[in-house]
Formats: C-alpha cells, sequence, structure tokens
C-alpha cells in the first residue's frame, strides 16, 4: 500500500498564502483607502501599517487592531501577531 499523506508543507505553504490573500481582500474591504502596498506592511511591518491606516483612515491604532482580530477569526487566518 502507498501512504498518501495530503498534509505536506506544500499544502500548508498554500493554505496559508491562501489565508493572507483572504485577509487582505477583507482589510480591503473595510478600509478602501489602502494600497495593496499598504496592506502587504501588515504581514512584515505592523507598526507602518497601523501608521499608514491612522494617516488614510483615521482609525487609532487600538480600534484597527480589534477589527482586524475580528476579520482574522471570520477569515480563520488567526494570525495573531502583536504589534
Amino acid at each position: 500500500m502507498q501512504n498518501i499523506n495530503t498534509n505536506t508543507s506544500t499544502d500548508k505553504n498554500q493554505n496559508s498564502k491562501e489565508s493572507a490573500e483572504k485577509l487582505h481582500r477583507k482589510i480591503k474591504e473595510t478600509w478602501t483607502g489602502l494600497s495593496d502596498n499598504d496592506i502587504k506592511l501588515y504581514d512584515q511591518k505592523r507598526n507602518e501599517f497601523f501608521a499608514k491606516l491612522e494617516e488614510k483612515e483615521k482609525v487609532s491604532k487600538q480600534d484597527a487592531q480589534q477589527k482586524l482580530q475580528q476579520l482574522e477569526k471570520e477569515c480563520g487566518c488567526n494570525k495573531a501577531k502583536a504589534a
């Protein structure tokens, strides 16, 4: 019998990428004034992301963090990164 393992690291990476893309779409829907490059900051330069959000959307970091937790939960992303 051949062992078929569908939980490869490639599958996990693809799922992670799909989750990130889904979250990025939700962020874009929520804060339409952010550019795609602004949204990409969320993954690597969180403080810069919050600065752009405050500048362009007039949203405080605290309010944004609460909304992002909600968006992550909705899309099943659960990144839970601390800023």
